[in-house]
């Protein structure tokens, strides 16, 4: 078939990937440039020590698996496997997590502060115990998006945005540019908080949260953090450049912010101080800072799936996590295989 990818995010840029390894014939379209939206502007963190359902527990715990998988089909991943060291609680909360995990048959350690030490010398005062979850890792989406478009195969159209999607008969059958009508056999949406204004094009219903988020980043430094940190001064990893990276907000996965008051500066350098606390001798200052709305649908969980005959959507948060296994799974159904994995985050919920 021929399809078309709205969206060179790594969610599009994964789907792409996947659909060409099974013979489609895959042009990708994005208006700006690869991984410009949220994608290019991630914390990066993968893991399922996160969800909002057991379904979408299971859909992250899979995704862990599927980035696994992808690791051994492309060349030089960009992906890691550190782990992450959870410490934001201690005593009941703390082991009340814990229980939690384990009875979803999450893998999960217990540190006492010997261990931890042994692990991270560089803390600045090690709690008295920790979890550590072995199975999570990091990535960055931007580059990971970069390297499955390179090794696609897949055509990228570049600075040529979408407008509109042609419906023919109740069939989507491709779209409209500023240059004309693209057509094709099926069309994949993967446009983050791009997707609602396409899809209103042809009837379909995306409601969006408003879920900005900053991020900031240190200049190159030696290794100082062998994992990632989840603690109570908020999230923190030492990405493949050696910079640091931590999201402003202290619970950056838990965060329903619909807005952001005040300079991004003024939450960097508050940020900035969380992490020297964790990390005292971290000699340096932040000298980036970025600004991302997070593509959240609605009520919080991804959107995966047929929309209309011809039209398939993959909009959520976080594609850090589900980028692998969303692929897997559309292209899966677009071969006319349904998944049951799918089953509570099909588009016609908002129907």
């Amino acid at each position: 078939m021929q399809i078309l990818v709205i969206g060179a995010g790594v969610i599009g840029a994964a789907i792409a990937f996947q659909l060409t390894r099974r013979g489609h014939e895959v042009t990708i379209l994005e208006g700006q440039g690869i991984a410009a939206g949220a994608s290019g502007r991630s914390f990066g963190w993968i893991n399922a020590s996160y969800g909002l359902s057991p379904a979408h527990y299971h859909l992250r715990r899979e995704g862990i698996a599927a980035h696994r998988r992808l690791d051994g089909l492309l060349p030089s991943s960009p992906t890691r496997w550190p782990g992450c060291m959870w410490f934001e609680s201690q005593g009941e909360e703390q082991l009340r997590f814990a229980k939690e995990l384990r009875a979803m048959d999450y893998p999960v350690e217990e540190w006492d502060q010997t261990r931890i030490k042994a692990a991270l010398p560089q803390l600045g005062q090690s709690p008295e115990t920790a979890l550590y979850l072995p199975t999570e890792g990091a990535v960055d989406p931007g580059e990971l998006a970069q390297r499955l478009i390179a090794a696609s195969g897949g055509r990228l159209w570049r600075g040529i945005a979408v407008h509109a999607l042609v419906e023919t008969q109740g069939k989507v059958t491709g779209v409209v540019t500023a240059q004309g009508v693209l057509g094709a056999d099926a069309v994949v949406v993967a446009a983050g908080t791009g997707a609602t204004a396409l899809l209103q094009t042809v009837g379909v219903a995306l409601p969006m949260l408003s879920r900005p988020g900053l991020i900031l980043k240190t200049p190159p430094l030696p290794p100082v953090l062998p994992l990632v940190l989840w603690g109570p001064g908020g999230e923190l990893r030492q990405d493949n450049a050696g910079r640091l990276v931590m999201p402003t907000a202290a619970n950056h996965q838990g965060d329903a912010a619909e807005t952001i008051s005040g300079l991004a500066s003024l939450h960097a350098d508050a940020a900035m101080t969380r992490l020297r606390a964790l990390l005292p001798g971290v000699q340096c200052d932040w000298d980036e800072v970025t600004l991302a709305h997070r593509p959240v649908p609605g009520d919080g969980l991804p959107v995966i799936g047929a929309a209309l005959p011809g039209l398939w959507l993959a909009v959520m948060h976080s594609g850090a996590t589900l980028a692998a296994i969303t692929a897997e799974l559309l292209a899966a159904e677009i071969d006319g295989k349904e998944s049951a994995d799918l089953a509570e985050f099909r588009p016609n919920r908002f129907s």
